[in-house]
């Protein structure tokens, strides 16, 4: 789960991260407010998305003035922003952070995510703050440092300290950045993070150590632990699809192609968009439905896909195991029966009662495609769609 900046401040504060000073604003006239209110001649209106790139995009505006404020707000709220992460169709904002602005004499990245080859977290660090650690990680790996630590110990003072000196924060703001950390560290783990990040940590030149913008993603599967987080939750940022697939405990992710998979386990849906692939095909998503699905789950699967219009054909890969073939089957023609099923259609099953599940298929009367191998399947579903297209451009 993804939370907007001013949230993800909210809970470093509490765990001990010294942040700005902010105020949320979700119209121009409340901007300009949050101006006033601040008490602080320069002021930051920052755009609220679930989205990095920002300040490119026109989404992060200094200003000097309640009026100027007011004037950042009308050209942001309501506005679509497009950055590198949101795709062309951009994200549109419905919240302002309105900050005092700092003295900012040098920038910094800090970052902890789970380093799977570890098992452990790992704190990133690089002089190169502000920039994307993706584009620094490509043109200057030697500039990030690395501190791997034990989520029960948290992070120590002398491993804070080698990476604050390491990045070159100056000598006496060095105990103040490594409280920092060990605070940020905390947080990761106490939250159950999959991501926290502060780009960029900031000296000032009055003497102090801030966290000038924050990212936090939660492990969805630790929720269950922080029942309070719900409430962090904005329904606007996410994608319609991926709510209603989360209400059938389905793991569902858009991708940008216009074929839709369908499939049990992330290992078979992988390769099931890789076969994809190619064959000259894109796919349109990665749904799982997981090892032990129900037809019910199926058949909301199935309506998820067919909501998406980009869809312009169908994958059905599964290996039944706990999740029978015959069960499959018949939560696939159940769905495609409610919603009169316009794409083509490809099903391949294999395991347990494929026998069955086939014969569901074969006399359903729907028009669906069978397949028995990944391969064949795949194959199946690019040629008709290519077909399909080539009728569509003839007529």
């Amino acid at each position: 789960m993804k939370i907007h900046e001013y949230q993800a401040k909210e809970l470093l504060k509490r765990m001990g991260v010294p942040v700005p000073d902010g105020v949320v604003a979700t119209s121009p006239e409340a901007c300009g407010k949050a101006y006033e209110q601040l008490g602080s001649p320069v002021a930051v209106v920052k755009a609220q998305i679930h989205a990095g790139g920002r300040g490119k995009a026109g989404g992060v505006k200094l200003v000097k003035s309640a009026a100027e404020a007011r004037a950042a707000g009308e050209s942001i709220l309501g506005k679509s922003l497009v950055t590198h992460q949101t795709g062309p169709e951009g994200r549109i904002v419905k919240t302002c952070w309105v900050e005092k602005g700092s003295a900012i004499d040098k920038e910094f990245y800090f970052g902890i995510a789970l380093d799977r080859r570890l098992g452990l977290p790992v704190v990133m660090a690089s002089s190169e703050g502000g920039m994307e650690i993706e584009e620094v990680a490509a043109n200057h790996p030697e500039k990030i440092l690395r501190e791997a630590f034990e989520p029960s110990a948290g992070l120590w003072a002398f491993q804070a300290r080698r990476l604050a000196y390491g990045v070159g924060i100056p000598g006496d703001l060095v105990n103040k950045a490594v409280k920092l950390l060990q605070s940020l560290a905390k947080a990761y783990v106490e939250l159950d993070c999959s991501i926290a990040e502060i780009n960029p940590l900031v000296t000032t030149k009055d003497g102090q150590v801030l966290a000038l913008d924050a990212k936090i993603n939660f492990d969805s599967n630790g929720l269950y632990r922080h029942p309070e987080l719900a409430a962090y939750r904005d329904l606007n940022e996410e994608d319609p699809k991926e709510i209603e697939a989360s209400k059938f405990d389905l793991s569902y992710i858009a991708l940008d192609g216009n074929i839709g998979c369908m499939v049990n386990g992330a290992g078979l849906a992988m390769a099931t968009m890789d076969t994809i692939q190619l064959h000259g095909g894109r796919p349109a998503n990665f749904l799982d439905v997981g090892g032990g699905t129900t037809r019910e789950k199926v058949a909301a699967a199935f309506k998820i896909l067919v909501s998406d219009p980009h869809v312009k054909g169908i994958l059905v890969n599964i290996f039944g195991g706990i999740a029978k073939c015959d069960m499959i089957a018949e939560g696939v023609v159940a769905a495609a029966r409610e919603i009169q099923l316009r794409v083509p259609l490809v099903v391949r099953l294999e395991g347990t009662n494929v026998e069955r599940g086939r014969e569901i298929l074969a006399t359903s009367g729907l028009p669906i495609t069978s397949a028995a191998s990944l391969n064949e399947a795949a194959e199946k579903i690019c040629n008709l769609i290519q077909t399909n297209n080539k009728s569509g451009s003839a007529r």
